[in-house]
C-alpha cells in the first residue's frame, strides 16, 4: 500500500482448460500471477484475449460473507490486526496451483420439466493451507454468469505444492478424485464428491499413495488412464517428479476393491527433475533436469504391477550445449516443446539468458500418417501437430507418398466418412503449395521498416488487419533427433497464382500440374459442400413444418444440389423430394438489404442480386451474410454469420459448428 515495493509482474503458473470450453470450442486460460491473482482468459477474436472472470476476487467476497470460516462449527476469527490471523487469512486465499478437470454432464432442469444435459468443467485450486477450491463452470463459459458453484475440501496436507486430477473409467463408470502432492513428500489422493453430474462417482475415503516425510518435494503430478493387457481392464498410472527420482503408482480397480501398487524409478537424473510431461496416448513419460537431459519412460506391463524401460535423449546433440527449463508434449504426441537457455561455454555462463522454444519430432512421417488414417477423434483440429508432420514432409519432398494416397482412398472407398475427405482436401492443398514459388521473405518476420504513404497517394484505399500477420521475434527451430540440419521454412499461406521458378521449357508442364491439383481441390470441395447441404436440409425437413420460418434458401440449396447431371445421390434425391412436397411449389427466395431484389442462389459462397450488389453467404446455413460484421474460420477458409437472438435453436446449432473443409473453429 505504500509503494515502497516494486509490482509483482509474471506469472507463477498457467493452467489450459480442454478443448470446447469457450464460445469457440477453444481452451481457457486460467493464469496465476506472481501477486497470487487467479483468473480465467479466452481468446475471443483473432490475436485478442480478454479476461473473463477474476476468481480471487470472487473467492475472497465469499471467504468474507462467511467470516473466514469454512464451517459455521469453526471458532470466531481473530482481528486482522493480529499476525497469524493476518498468516491464517493470507494462506487462505493464496493459490499454489489450479488444474482443469475433463468436460463432465450435468442435468438441467428447464421450466416444463423437461430435463436436457449441459455441459461442464471443473477448476480446483490449491491454496497455501491445503483448502481446495472447487468451481464448476457452465459450458460455454461466457464469464460470471457462468458460475456454478465453488465448493471449499480441506485435504490435509502440509506445505502443499501440487495438484493433479485423478480420472478413473471403469465399467462405464466414471470416477474422479485430487491428487495432492506436499513439499515434504506425501502424495495423497482427495474424493471430491460431484453433486448432479451424470455418471460420476468418487472415493468414499482419502487415499494415501506416498506417506513417507523423507523431505522430497513433489514437482509435477500426471494422471495417465491406460488399459491393463493382463488384467484385461482400464488402469490409472499416476507418475510425480520427486527431486531427482519419479515416484509411480498404478491404481486397479477389481472385486477385491482399489489395489496400490508404488515404487520409484532412480537412476534417471543427476539432478533434480524441473519438468516432467506425459503422452496420453500410449503412456510414455518424458523427464528433463537443467543439464539438458532428457529421459523418456516407457510403461511395460507385468503380471502384477508394471516396469519402466527408459533412454536418455542428450538435447546437446540438436542444439548444442543448453540449459533446459521445461517441456511439453504435444496433444497428439508429435512434438516435444523444450525451454532452453545458453549452456557453459568455455566453463563460464553466458551474460545474458536468451530463452528458446525448441520443437523436437517424436514420430516419423509415417507414423504420424498412419495414426490420422486410424484417428478414432477424426478431427483435423483436434491433431494439428500430426498433420504439421505430414504437411512439413509434402512440402519438402514436393509430392504425396503413393502409400498415403492408396490408403486414403481405400478409406474413402469402404467408410466414406467426410473426415477422410477433408484429410484429403489438407493434402491436396499443401501438394498445391509446394509447387509455388517460394516467397523471398519469410512473412511472418516483423518488418522494422517505417515505410510511410499519403493516403491519397496509396493504390488502395482500404485494408484489413489480415493482410499483414503478427509474428514473434522468438526463433523456434524444428529439428529431428537424428537430422540435426536446418529446414527450409515455406509459408502456410500460398499465393493463389501459377509462378514458377525455372526456364519456360518446364513452365508450362509445372502450369498444367498446378492446374489439374486446383481441379482436384475444387472437386473435393464441392464434395464436401454437397454432404453438408444434405445436413442442413435434412435439418430443416425435422424441425419445421413450413420451411418460409427457416430463413435458410431452402429451394436454393435443393435447386443447386440437383443442377449437375452428373451428381446422382438417391437420399439427396429422397430427401429434396420430401421437401418440395413440404414447400408446395413455394420458394421463399431472399432478398437483398440494399435494393430488396431477390438472390438468386447459384454460388456456395456468394449471392449477387441483379443490381450487382455482392453478399456473401455462410457456409453452416448457407444464408446470405447481410450485415458488416461476421465470422471466419481459423485458417480462413469460410465465413459464417452471427446467431440472431430470432434464430431458432436448431440454427443456432449449425452455426456453433466447425469448418467444414478443414476443422477449425469458426470467429
Amino acid at each position: 500500500e505504500g509503494k515502497s515495493l516494486p509490482p509483482m509482474r509474471g506469472f507463477k503458473y498457467s493452467s489450459w482448460s480442454p478443448l470446447g470450453c469457450d464460445a469457440n470450442g477453444r481452451c481457457l486460460l486460467a493464469a496465476l500471477t506472481m501477486d497470487n491473482r487467479l483468473s480465467i482468459h479466452a481468446n475471443l477474436n483473432r490475436l485478442q484475449w480478454v479476461q473473463l472472470v477474476d476468481l480471487t476476487e470472487l473467492y475472497g467476497e465469499r471467504l468474507l460473507e462467511a467470516g473466514y470460516r469454512l464451517c459455521k462449527a469453526d471458532t470466531p476469527c481473530g482481528e486482522l490486526g493480529d499476525f497469524p490471523e493476518f498468516q491464517r487469512r493470507h494462506s487462505m486465499q493464496a493459490p499454489v496451483r489450479m488444474e482443469w478437470s475433463g468436460i463432465c454432464t450435468t442435468q438441467q432442469v428447464k421450466h416444463n420439466n423437461e430435463c436436457r444435459d449441459v455441459g461442464s468443467v471443473l477448476l480446483a485450486v490449491l491454496f497455501e493451507n491445503g483448502n481446495i477450491a472447487v468451481w464448476q463452470f457452465q459450458l460455454p463459459f461466457l464469464g460470471k454468469e457462468s458460475i456454478t458453484s465453488c465448493n471449499t475440501i480441506e485435504s490435509g496436507i502440509s506445505s502443499p505444492s501440487v495438484l493433479s486430477w485423478w480420472e478413473y473409467e471403469h465399467n462405464n463408470r466414471k470416477m474422479s478424485g485430487l491428487i495432492v502432492g506436499s513439499a515434504y513428500g506425501p502424495v495423497k489422493i482427495i474424493p471430491v464428491n460431484l453433486k448432479a453430474v451424470k455418471g460420476y462417482f468418487t472415493l468414499r475415503q482419502p487415499v494415501l499413495l506416498w506417506q513417507e516425510m523423507d523431505q522430497l518435494p513433489v514437482h509435477s503430478i500426471k494422471c495417465i488412464p491406460l488399459y491393463h493387457p493382463y488384467q484385461k481392464c482400464s488402469c490409472s498410472l499416476v507418475v510425480a517428479a520427486r527431486g531427482p527420482y519419479v515416484f509411480w503408482c498404478l491404481l486397479l480397480i477389481s472385486k477385491a476393491g482399489l489395489n496400490v501398487h508404488n515404487s520409484h524409478v532412480t537412476g534417471l537424473h543427476s539432478l533434480p527433475i524441473v519438468s516432467m510431461t506425459a503422452d496420453k496416448q500410449n503412456g510414455t513419460v518424458y523427464t528433463c533436469s537443467s543439464d539438458g537431459k532428457v529421459r523418456q519412460l516407457i510403461p511395460i506391463f507385468t503380471d502384477v504391477a508394471l516396469k519402466f524401460e527408459h533412454q536418455l535423449i542428450k538435447l546437446s546433440e540438436v542444439f548444442g550445449c543448453v540449459r533446459t527449463h521445461g517441456i511439453a508434449v504435444s496433444p497428439c504426441g508429435a512434438y516435444l516443446a523444450v525451454i532452453t537457455t545458453e549452456g557453459m561455454a568455455n566453463g563460464l555462463h553466458p551474460v545474458n539468458k536468451n530463452y528458446q522454444v525448441q520443437f523436437v519430432t517424436l514420430k516419423t512421417f509415417e507414423e504420424a500418417a498412419a495414426q490420422l488414417l486410424e484417428s478414432s477423434v477424426q478431427n483435423l483440429f483436434r491433431q494439428v501437430d500430426l498433420t504439421d508432420l505430414v504437411r512439413w514432409k509434402i512440402l519438402k519432398d514436393k509430392h504425396i507418398p503413393q502409400f498415403l494416397q492408396e490408403a486414403l482412398d481405400k478409406k474413402i472407398e469402404s467408410c466414406g466418412s467426410t473426415y477422410f475427405w477433408r484429410f484429403k482436401l489438407f493434402l491436396l492443398r499443401i501438394l498445391y503449395q509446394s509447387m509455388q514459388k517460394a516467397p523471398s521473405e519469410v512473412t511472418w518476420r516483423p518488418s522494422h521498416e517505417d515505410a510511410k504513404i499519403l493516403i491519397s497517394d496509396s493504390p488502395g484505399m482500404g485494408s484489413t488487419e489480415d493482410d499483414q500477420e503478427e509474428g514473434t521475434s522468438k526463433q523456434a527451430s524444428k529439428q529431428s533427433l537424428g537430422d540435426t540440419g536446418k529446414g527450409v521454412d515455406i509459408d502456410d499461406t500460398a499465393e493463389d497464382s501459377l509462378h514458377q521458378s525455372g526456364d519456360s521449357g518446364g513452365r508450362e508442364p509445372m502450369v498444367e500440374k498446378l492446374l489439374e491439383i486446383q481441379a482436384q481441390i475444387e472437386a473435393v470441395e464441392m464434395h464436401l459442400t454437397r454432404e453438408h447441404m444434405k445436413r442442413v436440409l435434412g435439418e430443416v425437413y425435422l424441425h419445421t413444418w413450413i420451411t418460409e420460418n427457416t430463413s435458410i434458401p431452402t429451394r436454393g440449396v435443393c435447386d443447386f444440389l440437383m443442377s449437375d447431371d452428373g451428381y446422382d445421390d438417391r437420399t439427396a434425391r429422397v430427401l429434396i423430394g420430401h421437401i418440395l412436397k413440404k414447400m408446395n411449389k413455394q420458394t421463399f427466395p431472399e432478398h437483398c438489404s440494399l435494393c430488396k431484389e431477390i438472390l438468386p442462389f447459384t454460388d456456395r459462397k456468394q449471392a449477387v442480386c441483379s443490381n450487382g450488389h455482392i453478399w456473401l453467404r455462410c457456409f453452416l446455413t448457407y444464408q446470405s451474410c447481410q450485415s458488416l460484421v461476421y465470422r471466419r474460420c481459423l485458417l480462413h477458409d469460410s465465413i459464417a454469420r452471427h446467431p440472431t437472438p430470432e434464430d431458432p435453436e436448431w440454427i443456432k446449432r449449425l452455426l456453433q459448428g466447425p469448418c467444414t473443409f478443414c476443422d477449425s473453429p469458426v470467429f
